[in-house]
């Protein structure tokens, strides 16, 4: 009987059940779809990204669009750790251009400073990081 350890599985059916961490589990995300609208443009911003690639490669040589991906990498990759201060990640918005865009929250508010927003769990979030923990780092909203 010494050294058989039992393990008490989380996952039921392949989803994720532990509704104290992720909260209760909602059907319609599942079936439901992105918007039309919403799909539409997000093909268009990536065809919009290759064409840009094209452009950059035809002026400047194939090396170039190399390694501004190289660099999108790295600077996607350089954040804090989970808490009260989010990541503003500065260094690629400033890169992909994301510093020109306006967007909703600019003039309406910053979706984490709402009422419905749960607080970052530091510890699952650094578990999840490190690859010990499945799951989302911060479920954004309740």
């Amino acid at each position: 009987m010494e050294g058989t350890e039992t393990t008490i599985e989380q996952e039921i059916g392949g989803l994720k059940n532990d509704a104290l961490r992720f909260g209760l589990q909602g059907v319609k995300s599942d079936i439901v779809g992105s918007h039309p609208l919403e799909s539409s443009y997000h093909s268009a911003s990536i065809r919009e990204e290759k064409m840009k690639r094209k452009i950059l490669a035809n002026t400047y040589g194939s090396a170039f669009p190399l390694k501004m991906e190289l660099d999108r990498k790295i600077l996607s990759r350089f954040q804090r750790p989970p808490g009260p201060i989010p990541s503003s990640m500065l260094g690629l918005e400033s890169m992909t251009g994301a510093l020109e865009n306006f967007g909703v929250e600019d003039y309406l508010n910053d979706p984490r400073d709402s009422e419905t927003v749960r607080p970052a769990d530091m510890h699952h979030g650094l578990e999840v990081r490190l690859g010990l923990s499945k799951g989302p780092v911060c479920p954004s909203f309740m």
